[in-house]
């Protein structure tokens, strides 16, 4: 089970930081993954760190203004969220990957477990 937290309202051009653990286990020996949902959208891909923590591959849309990162002593995974937009507003959720072969991946499907959302609402 993971668990995401750190969302909350937020003005335009605001940080947020995202976290996520797992229970009962670390994410160190998986890659992690960021995913948002708006109202009426489908769920979409945000950014990925492969399970390393070397690399990276972000949407095109946060680009430059996100960061995903990953503290392996704590088994955790963050996405430092800065100049968010008002486009930005959506449930986040994080989800990890068993495949340690290869880079992060931004297809939903290639993610084994998920965690419940968390809101992050972006003001103008």
């Amino acid at each position: 089970q993971l668990q995401a937290c750190g969302g909350g309202l937020v003005q335009a051009g605001g940080s947020l930081r995202l976290s996520c653990a797992a229970s009962g286990r670390s994410l160190s020996s998986y890659g992690v993954g960021w995913f948002r949902q708006a109202p009426g959208k489908e769920r979409e891909f945000v950014a990925a760190i492969n399970w390393g923590g070397g690399t990276t591959v972000y949407a095109d849309s946060v680009k430059g203004r996100f960061a995903i990162s990953r503290d392996i002593t704590k088994g955790t995974a963050s996405l430092q969220m800065n100049s968010l937009k008002v486009e930005d507003t959506a449930d986040y959720y994080c989800a990890a990957d068993r495949n340690i072969l290869g880079g992060p991946r931004a297809a939903p499907t290639a993610y084994d477990y998920w965690g419940q959302g968390t809101q992050v609402t972006v003001s103008s």
